[in-house]
């Protein structure tokens, strides 16, 4: 296991060139650190202290100077920062904190990481700050996750979602509910312990209050199962047959040159997924191989991969070539999506002269949005209707106050087990022991959803922040 009481070193912004770069320090020699390679600027030629003598919170402008290789008596400059002061323990990590803004770019910045190695401090591992703040009772185990998420996320709504979960939010509402499930507990040993005290209120009497513990718990479950698009962006499969212009949609879509686009048809051999937000949504669009019979293995292939796609997408833009008359294929698609509610009907190649009749996705799906994707014509419009469409709740929603990683997840299902098995036995007349069992379990497993678990799991912990970067 890491020693706590090493100082820890690492640069926690990325590498290369830019305006600022940060080297941070945390432990208890940090100040001590940087007292020996730091010269503060001396102001109108007032005495300056050095940092172990600065108040908390503070800046100061000055220089990192390289002792170690004097020549002629002077100390060498390694570059012109700022130094920020952090005592412990109203900081990240509640340690000591020294930060050091230089200029960024790999030489300063490596000549100075390598300065602090060599004045006693330990290159930090991923995740490592970030652990430090867990151990030492700054943040929960959600919240840390929560810092790795607001990191990795490309959605607004899911980075709002981090911040709630970051701020504590959800670790209240479990907090909450995790004492009402130790009061039941409580109150069943209690009769296991005394069994003879005619205060007990009898055992049956607490199935309301387990009940009430699990649907609290599930609404947290199905919340986070509702709004896993807006962490994951809502899947759009881009349909039709060949040839009606699906890949040039979504180089439209996209603005990018993603997908080869050529006049023969079934040119889209497999699916090419691109990302993109509208409006603050991520969304996840597909671009399928156009669906005919198919002439060859390879096309048979690409034709069932389509299929498996379009019926798992959250959304499916279904394209006609509004410049031909409708084909045979165009019908099995209508045929196909008729009774479903999350399709929108695009028509295409409107700069062409029209040929198609939408009389039939009119009746079948509403009013198609008209398009020309080569010419970038209403694309705007057709962006509106897809986000029109997530709001309206004909798509996941996200109405939710909690989005929970897998880990997370998997823990409030199994303790939701847990009490359905407390609720079980209860209602089967066992033994007052067999039902506090399963609600003890139910809670250590909510325990373990903040890492309060009473032997601290080190694999654990290694998995969750050995994902984060150096320096955080």
């Amino acid at each position: 296991m890491r020693k706590l009481n090493d100082t820890i070193v690492a640069i926690s912004t990325p590498v290369g060139q830019g305006g600022i770069g940060i080297v941070r320090l945390s432990g208890k020699q940090s100040l001590s650190i940087a007292d020996k390679i730091f010269k503060p600027a001396n102001h109108n030629g007032k005495r300056v202290l050095k940092p172990s003598g600065f108040k908390t919170h503070t800046v100061r402008y000055g220089w990192i100077m390289d002792n170690l290789k004097k020549r002629s008596g002077k100390a060498s400059i390694i570059d012109e920062v700022l130094l920020t002061v952090m005592r412990s323990p109203k900081t990240y990590t509640r340690e000591d904190i020294v930060e050091i803004n230089c200029h960024s770019g790999i030489v300063p910045l490596k000549r100075i990481l390598d300065l602090v190695l060599n004045r006693g401090a330990r290159l930090a591992e991923p995740g490592e700050f970030t652990r430090r703040a867990f151990l030492n009772g700054r943040i929960d185990l959600v919240q840390a996750e929560s810092v790795l998420d607001i990191i990795r996320t490309k959605s607004e709504h899911y980075h709002k979602a981090c911040l709630d979960r970051l701020g504590g939010s959800f670790s209240r509402h479990i907090e909450l509910i995790s004492e009402d499930l130790f009061e039941i507990i409580s109150k069943l040993e209690a009769q296991i312990d005394f069994p003879e005290d005619a205060a007990h209120q009898p055992v049956e009497k607490l199935l309301p209050s387990i009940e009430n513990v699990r649907a609290r718990l599930m609404a947290c479950l199905k919340s986070t199962q509702e709004s896993k698009s807006i962490r994951d962006g809502v899947s759009v499969a881009i349909a039709g047959r060949p040839n009606v212009g699906k890949s040039s949609l979504l180089n439209a879509l996209i603005n990018e040159d993603r997908c080869l686009v050529t006049p023969f048809a079934g040119t889209t051999r497999d699916a090419i997924e691109e990302s993109i937000c509208f409006d603050a949504i991520p969304l996840r669009f597909i671009d399928t191989a156009g669906l005919r019979k198919a002439l060859n293995p390879v096309e048979k292939q690409a034709a069932l991969r389509s299929e498996k796609l379009i019926d798992s997408a959250q959304l499916v833009l279904l394209v006609f070539d509004a410049s031909a008359s409708a084909k045979r294929d165009d019908a099995v698609f209508i045929e196909k999506f008729k009774d479903k509610k999350n399709v929108l009907a695009v028509l295409n190649k409107i700069d062409l002269p029209i040929k198609f009749n939408d009389a039939v996705i009119k009746k079948r799906f509403g009013k198609p949005v008209r398009i020309s994707a080569l010419r970038r014509v209403n694309l705007e419009a057709l962006k509106k209707r897809i986000v029109g469409m997530v709001w309206q709740g004909k798509l996941t929603s996200d109405d939710c106050v909690f989005l929970l990683n897998a880990r997370q997840e998997k823990l409030l299902d199994e303790s939701t087990w847990y009490l359905k098995n407390a609720c079980f036995s209860l209602k089967g007349g066992l033994s007052v022991e067999i039902v506090a069992e399963d609600l003890k379990k139910a809670f250590a497993t909510l325990s373990r959803l903040f890492g309060k678990s009473c032997d601290p799991e080190e694999e654990l912990l290694d998995t969750i922040f050995s994902q984060f970067c150096i320096g955080k």
